[in-house]
């Protein structure tokens, strides 16, 4: 039965530089798998080979620096080791037909002293509720100390670094995380930055740190090959807005007047499955201002829920999480109707294959 709109989730895209040959993009999910020296290991060129059916992959979240990355265990692209880590995975992903961004983290307070080595920094001396994941176990957050005028240039080199260092490693392009309560969050939303100076206050303000790192980020990749993930509305990691429709509408505005590629948002709903707001979904607003492609996220399981939200006109193409984590092929299975795997959330963050790349494909069970 043809789309009312007309455009199929399995139809092509352009989205930006990189040409999608569809809709259903594998959205970035932390999982743990490199060493304690945040260097990536083989075993990632299997999980992501297997999905390189995917329109594009975005990476699991990669530290820019160590200073920003206070996950266990995940990738970094700061360094030549890390880097020459990196080629071999993104080798296997080009060599199965697929395309991949890096997502370019920095979490700001939502990491521990223990894990980065000194205290954390956010836009403000604020703490997150709750505890941080360190190789010790969980430990309660720390208050962060707020980041230095001084110190911003160093952060934007930060960001350059690391994207030269991913296009070096062979990524399609990058994709800077300004989302789900971490550092660039933290500078976004007014419950989380009190700044006095020109980084607090007014939206053009706390919308800099934002518009300095994508334009630093474009002027090493292209803005053809820069992406931006955004989580509009609600709540993340105790990051809130007192007016998110004004604070992301310009936002958005000012990433489709730099030309980034396409732009994802986390958009959680009421019902949510991994995190949940009454607060509403701020894609429409968004779509009104943002010219480029546009990529909704959250708890898209079906096609025919991706199918929809690209009918409705909000939606350009459909990011799936943790669907993809449980299944290597899932275009495939979401083209034919085939039923989905179920994760298993105990291997989401654990070392070694299980739960990584033991997912069956729908080829691998019909060969048994």
């Amino acid at each position: 039965m043809p789309s009312p709109s007309g455009t199929s989730l399995f139809d092509p895209i352009q989205l930006g530089a990189i040409h999608a040959p569809n809709r259903i993009l594998m959205a970035p999910l932390t999982r743990g798998r490199s060493s304690k020296g945040h260097v990536p290991q083989p075993i990632m060129g299997d999980y992501y080979s297997q999905r390189a059916s995917a329109g594009l992959i975005i990476s699991e979240a990669t530290g820019i620096s160590q200073q920003g990355l206070g996950w266990p265990f995940a990738p970094g692209l700061w360094s030549d080791e890390q880097t020459e880590a990196w080629k071999p995975v993104i080798a296997r992903v080009h060599a199965a037909g697929g395309r991949i961004v890096a997502q370019l983290w920095h979490m700001g307070r939502q990491v521990h002293s223990s894990v980065i080595g000194e205290q954390p920094v956010s836009s403000s001396a604020t703490a997150t509720a709750g505890q941080a994941h360190t190789y010790e176990g969980r430990q309660d957050f720390e208050t962060a100390r707020p980041l230095a005028l001084a110190e911003i240039p160093g952060l934007l080199d930060d960001y350059a670094r690391a994207t030269k260092n991913a296009l070096a490693a062979g990524f399609d392009g990058v994709q800077i995380h300004a989302a789900n309560g971490y550092l660039i969050d933290q500078f976004l939303r007014d419950g989380a930055n009190h700044r006095t100076d020109q980084y607090g206050g007014s939206i053009e303000n706390r919308t800099r740190l934002l518009r300095e790192v994508t334009e630093r980020v474009a002027s090493v990749a292209g803005a053809d090959r820069t992406s931006v993930r955004l989580s509009p509305n609600g709540e993340s990691q105790g990051v809130d807005d007192s007016n998110p429709q004004a604070l992301f509408t310009a936002a958005a505005k000012l990433l489709s007047d730099i030309g980034i590629g396409f732009l994802e948002l986390r958009e959680p709903g009421p019902e949510g499955t991994f995190g949940r707001t009454d607060v509403p979904r701020q894609s429409p607003a968004i779509r009104e201002v943002f010219a480029g492609a546009l990529v909704v996220n959250s708890d898209y399981v079906t096609a025919e829920a991706a199918q929809a939200v690209i009918d409705s006109g909000v939606a350009d193409a459909v990011s799936f999480g943790r669907a993809f984590l449980a299944n290597p092929d899932l275009p495939e299975r979401l083209r034919t109707g085939a039923p989905l795997n179920d994760g298993n959330f105990r291997t989401w963050y654990s070392q070694g294959p299980e739960g990584y790349v033991d997912y069956p494909s729908l080829e691998s069970v019909a060969a048994e």
